[in-house]
């Protein structure tokens, strides 16, 4: 209320919302906003929260993009170039268009740590990918039925990602319509897959973990992971000092541990398998 449907509009609309990216793809929808002239205490509270206005992906994902990358608002494509697959040479490419600039580097600032806060303290908690920081928001929608009233029980559950926090390389948004046999929580639903997408993403590209984001706040009934200790070098007969929230299980024949899985350390579950594999000091020295 104290923001105001005028300025709230206006930061809806220079998000995107309300009109095609223009990204290049057919049939691409405006998405749905209330007309300013039917805006009224109902209508500016419901928007403000996303009820009673309906978006596209596309344009979900350009706008939090926006918001966490410093302000840029980028016009998207679906590929970087396109190359002809029997010449190998690029047909097409494209740069990195802004748009508009929609907020300050400083309030994208503050948004990035926010979301990051959802991920490492809140409803996002199972989007966390450990050695990663990683920011980003759940979303519960409920569906209009054919009568024009919203349903009961049905949901669009979504959830959208960003990673590094910090230093944004990627934004993944993922939306489950009406999941069965669970609740309908984004939180609950969408953020394991987008956290699992993240994870493998940013290995793929080569982003090395780090260990300075924000800590991951533990929930009963949730256990806190351990770290994997560094057992490579060591003889098979002192693992087991290591050993005391861990299983081993061996490979290979030999005394000296010449290799382990998971990596030293990795995050894993109280209790995980902890596979090492051996081999005799001549065979060790020999590699």
């Amino acid at each position: 209320m104290k923001l105001g449907k005028e300025k709230l509009f206006t930061y809806i609309k220079d998000f995107g919302f309300g009109k095609k990216t223009g990204i290049d793809l057919q049939g691409e929808g405006n998405g749905i906003l209330f007309d300013p002239e039917d805006i009224g205490p109902v209508e500016l509270a419901t928007t403000s929260f996303g009820q009673g206005v309906s978006v596209t992906p596309i344009q979900q994902v350009m706008a939090v993009a926006a918001a966490v990358n410093g302000g840029n608002l980028y016009e998207p494509h679906i590929a970087k170039e396109w190359i002809d697959s029997r010449t190998g040479k690029t047909v097409d490419n494209f740069e990195n268009e802004i748009k508009d600039k929609v907020i300050s580097e400083s309030t994208s600032k503050e948004l990035r740590y926010a979301l990051e806060s959802v991920v490492a303290k809140g409803t996002g908690k199972p989007a966390y990918v450990d050695g990663y920081r990683v920011g980003g928001k759940t979303g519960t929608a409920q569906k209009v039925g054919p009568d024009g009233q919203y349903m009961q029980d049905n949901y669009i559950v979504s959830f959208i990602g960003f990673a590094p926090a910090d230093d944004p390389e990627i934004v993944v948004y993922v939306a489950i319509d009406n999941p069965k046999d669970t609740l309908q929580f984004g939180g609950v639903v969408a953020a394991p897959i987008v956290g699992t997408i993240i994870g493998d993403s940013l290995r793929a590209m080569g982003v090395e973990p780090r260990e300075d984001g924000l800590e991951k706040e533990v929930d009963w009934p949730e256990q806190p992971k351990v770290e994997v200790p560094d057992l490579i070098g060591l003889k098979k007969k002192d693992v087991t000092e290591y050993m005391t929230n861990l299983s081993i299980e061996v490979e290979g024949s030999g005394d000296h541990i010449i290799d382990q899985e998971p990596k030293a350390g990795s995050k894993v579950e109280e209790g995980a398998k902890i596979r090492i594999y051996l081999s005799n000091k001549k065979d060790r020295d020999s590699d």
